[in-house]
C-alpha cells in the first residue's frame, strides 16, 4: 500500500515538473490569447446585462402607460 507521505512527494514533484515545463507558459499564452479575443467582442458581464434588462421593462411599462394615456386622451378628444 503506498502511504500517504509517498503520494505528497509524487504530487510535489508533478507540481515542480508541471512549473519547469513549457506548458505553465502554453498556459499563461492560451488565457492571454483568450482574453485579448474577449475584450474584441461586444460582451458586457452578465450583472451589467441583468441591469440593463431591468431598465428596459422598466421602460417598457413606462411607455406601454403613455401609449394608453394618449389613446383615453385622443378618444375624449374625438369623443367631445
Amino acid at each position: 500500500m503506498i502511504s500517504s507521505a509517498t503520494l505528497d512527494d509524487l504530487a510535489r514533484r508533478i507540481g515542480r515538473a508541471i512549473e519547469a515545463s513549457p506548458a505553465k507558459d502554453i498556459e499563461k499564452n492560451v488565457k492571454a490569447l483568450l482574453q485579448g479575443g474577449l475584450a474584441k467582442l461586444d460582451v458586457v458581464p452578465r450583472a451589467e446585462f441583468d441591469v440593463q434588462a431591468k431598465v428596459l421593462a422598466r421602460t417598457r411599462e413606462k411607455l406601454d402607460a403613455l401609449e394608453r394615456r394618449v389613446a383615453e386622451l385622443e378618444a375624449r378628444q374625438a369623443g367631445g
